[in-house]
């Protein structure tokens, strides 16, 4: 997680807003401040000259340019005209990630993305997604963690996730819709106190209309996402985007073929999952078994 805000400079927070806050470095900020300074030596402007040519200050530049800094979208757009409007800066941009604890390096691009989603749609087969775990289940999945994680590092992955649940609350003009295996909440991970919970906390979670479940019963005889999850969005552009993950790794996905297949996926599976009516029933009965 971010540690203090970073300070006002030139007019990108004119009228005394909270402006970015410095990151840990990650690999994407540091390759992305590598080329920013690579071109600003190679125009042959001093990182003082560059700031007031970027309208930001001194520092920073200097602080882009190490990687411990997000740039501004307006950072970006002055520093390419600066350096010869090439679109090499545009476009390296997009795949800038937070060095943040608590989620994945290869997840930071899309939970970016979730924040201004106007709708999301998920199918899990390995775990309850995280935007409607418990804390305890957050903390079960943590402490099953190999190798261990240390204390700072699981309470910050906890808070990590805390923190995007919020999106729940925070988008309710967002359409949320789950398709989640039965499996996954019979597992009883961490016990049975904490499957009661997580179940109770699951049925609270998608009682708002913009939030919804639909369970793929154990016995289903057909199954249109057998290659494992996938995650969704559409931006308020009309534009899509897919999310895959395995073990160590994760992919952001924008080709539209791609997409679309992952589409058509899901589609077929939300016809072959039970209702979110029936979902819920099946929720309450597991709920009533523990």
């Amino acid at each position: 997680m971010t540690n203090g805000v970073g300070e006002s400079d030139g007019d990108d927070c004119l009228t005394g807003c909270e402006v970015e806050r410095e990151p840990d470095p990650s690999d994407s900020l540091r390759t992305f401040g590598a080329v920013v300074q690579a071109l600003r030596e190679h125009a042959g402007y001093s990182r003082a000259e560059f700031g007031e040519l970027v309208r930001f200050s001194k520092h920073t530049v200097e602080s882009v340019e190490l990687g411990r800094r997000m740039p501004d979208e307006s950072f970006v757009e002055r520093a390419e005209e600066a350096t010869g409007n090439m679109g090499a800066l545009r476009k390296a941009a997009r795949y800038l990630t937070r060095g943040e604890a608590g989620l994945a390096v290869w997840f930071r691009r899309w939970a970016k993305l979730e924040k201004v989603a106007v709708s999301l749609c998920t199918y899990e087969c390995r775990l309850v997604p995280g935007l409607l775990q418990s804390e305890g289940y957050m903390r079960a999945l943590c402490e099953n963690d190999v190798p261990p994680l240390s204390d700072d590092a699981l309470e910050a992955t906890v808070q990590a996730r805390l923190e995007r649940q919020r999106l729940l609350a925070e988008r309710p003009n967002t359409a949320f819709d789950f398709i989640v295996e039965e499996a996954v909440f019979i597992r009883r991970l961490g016990g049975l106190d904490v499957t009661r919970d997580l179940v109770d906390h699951v049925l609270g979670v998608v009682a708002p209309r913009n939030v919804t479940l639909q369970i793929m019963p154990a016995n289903a005889e057909y199954h249109a996402c057998m290659a494992g999850p996938i995650q969704l969005l559409e931006t308020a552009d009309g534009s899509w985007r897919g999310y895959s993950e395995g073990q160590e790794n994760g992919r952001l996905i924008a080709d539209p073929k791609q997409v679309s297949r992952l589409h058509m996926r899901y589609a077929r599976l939300r016809s072959q999952a039970l209702s979110p009516k029936d979902s819920v029933g099946l929720l309450e009965r597991i709920r009533g078994a523990l």
